[in-house]
C-alpha cells in the first residue's frame, strides 16, 4: 500500500512542477521579451556586492592584525 502513496506522492510533485513552469513561463510571456533586470536593481545590487567587497577586505586586514598580534603573545622567550 506504501508504493502506492509514493506514486501518487510523485506524480502529484510532477504536476505541481508541471504547473510552476507553466505559470513562470506565461509570467514571462505577459511582461515581455526582456529578461534583463531594471536599471535601479542592478545599480543597487552592484552596490552591495562593493560594500560586500569592502567588508571582506576590512575583515581579512583586521585578521591579519589579530593573527600577528596572536603570534607575537605565543611567541617563545617573551
Amino acid at each position: 500500500m506504501h508504493y502506492v502513496y509514493s506514486f501518487l506522492a510523485l506524480e502529484l510533485a510532477q504536476d505541481r512542477a508541471r504547473e510552476a513552469r507553466e505559470a513562470h513561463r506565461a509570467a514571462l510571456a505577459s511582461r515581455g521579451s526582456s529578461e534583463r533586470p531594471s536599471f535601479a536593481r542592478r545599480t543597487l545590487a552592484q552596490g552591495f556586492a562593493a560594500v560586500s567587497r569592502g567588508s571582506a577586505a576590512a575583515v581579512r586586514q583586521l585578521d591579519d592584525v589579530v593573527a600577528d598580534d596572536l603570534g607575537r603573545a605565543f611567541a617563545p622567550g617573551k
